[in-house]
């Protein structure tokens, strides 16, 4: 898994790199982009770097780089959550992302998530994916509806890298849904 590169049209995902520092910096720096996922803003390149070694090294976590500049725009992967609990031989996991404020809009995590899931379905054979957001963050919102994902539930959470609790929303999407999502837009 962590030698694992997806392509779609427009975006190569790859395992991160320490040399990617640079480019994660400019987006995780911008306030619009952590505090409303969880996390504060990045201080400097250094704690990029420090991020790539220890969060975004974990097997299903990818760098989100744009094919026509080579750029690392963000990130999506698996974070290793099972927001309702594991269901014993019923293997799930959570899906999570960041993207680069310049680059909203666009289309371009959705396209992310889309080979993320069936990176997830096909060849780790998760049976379900959660994704999550905290109030607030609608943008993450439409990106979980318009790749198939569902609302579950909701429950208040404490943030321990904000210090504070925080309204979360769960989605999940079954690799039956996924299948059918799949062949209906074939």
């Amino acid at each position: 898994m962590s030698g694992t590169v997806l392509e779609t049209p427009r975006l190569r995902l790859r395992p991160f790199r320490e040399s990617d520092a640079a480019d994660v910096y400019a987006y995780a720096k911008d306030p619009r982009v952590g505090p409303i996922a969880g996390w504060p803003p990045h201080q400097s390149e250094e704690e990029s770097r420090e991020i790539i070694r220890t969060v975004f090294s974990a097997p299903g976590v990818f760098a989100i780089e744009l094919w026509e500049t080579g750029t690392v725009i963000g990130s999506v992967g698996f974070v290793g959550n099972h927001p309702a609990g594991a269901i014993p031989d019923r293997p799930d996991d959570e899906v999570g992302y960041a993207l680069h404020p310049a680059y909203w809009g666009r289309g371009l995590m959705s396209e992310a998530v889309e080979a993320v899931l069936e990176y997830g379905f096909t060849q780790i054979n998760f049976q379900r994916i959660w994704c999550g957001h905290y109030a607030g963050n609608w943008r993450s919102k439409r990106a979980m509806e318009k790749c198939g994902f569902r609302y579950q539930f909701s429950r208040t959470e404490f943030v321990a890298l904000m210090g504070e609790a925080r309204q979360a929303y769960f989605y999940l999407l079954t690799k039956e849904n996924w299948r059918e999502r799949i062949s209906g837009a074939l």
